[in-house]
């Protein structure tokens, strides 16, 4: 019988939504940080303590009930509305400390943040940075990331922030092929072999332009990373598309064209709107917007970079 004194604690909503979200025992035990005995232990507790399955055991894993959907979608606004308190509590911080999540992609980190992260530490040595790579856009709602520093022309709506400068991007080849630099007849470039970036990038406009221009028998190589693209064209793969920052960085690289505007795209700093006012969110983006102020030209490709 249903145990009517039993009183369900947010751990249990926990563990409910931990099954629903992994659909076996063994997967839902780390996200809840017990181990797979105690999931079931635990499980068998809640649904005696209910009076009613919130699951159905298939070989293909857990599918819950009628009465699972509904605790698992209470779990869902209980978790959303925990996520939300904290990230409305972090707004309001008064000195900047603590852990600060970002999340950028490699190119941009390898070849453009890193020293600039270094400087902020130095600046803000109470701020400890926590970045993580993805190209994907992580759901700072859910507190996956505090900033997001993206090459987009159209950033998400949910999310606040500033446009901090605008990537130029440019067409190169290996220097040592062309050691009279560009050649004046730029169509005879669609005769070479091309490299191109993966179709998961296709937002970006130099995607679009190879996918426009050249005929797809001259793509001998695709890569799904700008740094794999960098580093393909430095040894003598084929020419390609690269932002002015990363290709004017590369000694063994040089521009076969100026930087194409149609190409560019815009550099954003965002944060949700909850954190704008949190010390340090708010002293970490007055930095790196001032840092990329300063070389914005730079970004641009409008001057070339000090590897010499």
């Amino acid at each position: 019988m249903p145990d009517s004194h039993k009183t369900l604690a947010w751990d249990d909503f926990r563990l409910i939504k931990a099954i629903a979200d992994a659909r076996t025992l063994p997967a839902a035990a780390p996200l809840v940080g017990v181990n797979h005995s105690t999931v079931f232990r635990r499980l068998g507790q809640i649904e005696a303590a209910l009076g009613v399955a919130l699951f159905e055991r298939h070989r293909t894993g857990y599918a819950p009930t009628a009465a699972g959907e509904e605790m698992i979608a209470l779990a869902r606004r209980m978790d959303d509305d925990v996520v939300a308190f904290t990230r409305r509590i972090a707004g309001h911080e008064v000195s900047p400390s603590g852990e600060l999540r970002v999340t950028t992609n490699d190119s941009l980190l390898v070849h453009l943040l890193t020293p600039l992260f270094g400087d902020f530490r130095r600046h803000c040595p109470d701020v400890r940075l926590d970045v993580v790579l993805s190209n994907q856009a992580l759901n700072l709602s859910k507190r996956d990331a505090d900033v997001a520093i993206r090459a987009t022309d159209q950033p998400p709506e949910t999310l606040v922030g500033r446009r901090a400068a605008t990537i130029g991007w440019a067409l190169y080849g290996r220097a040592a092929e062309f050691p009279d630099g560009a050649p004046r007849d730029e169509t005879a470039l669609f005769g070479r072999d091309w490299i191109a970036l993966g179709e998961h990038l296709a937002a970006l406009q130099a995607v679009k332009y190879v996918r426009a221009h050249v005929a797809p028998e001259r793509i001998v190589y695709r890569v799904n990373s700008v740094l794999g693209l960098a580093e393909a064209v430095e040894h003598g793969l084929g020419i390609g598309h690269l932002p002015c920052f990363i290709g004017d960085a590369r000694r063994a690289l040089v521009r076969l064209a100026p930087p194409d505007p149609a190409l560019a795209a815009d550099l954003w700093l965002l944060t949700h709107p909850d954190l704008r006012q949190a010390a340090r969110v708010r002293v970490f983006m007055d930095f790196l917007a001032t840092e990329l102020l300063k070389r914005r030209r730079f970004i641009a490709g409008e001057e070339p970079s000090d590897r010499t």
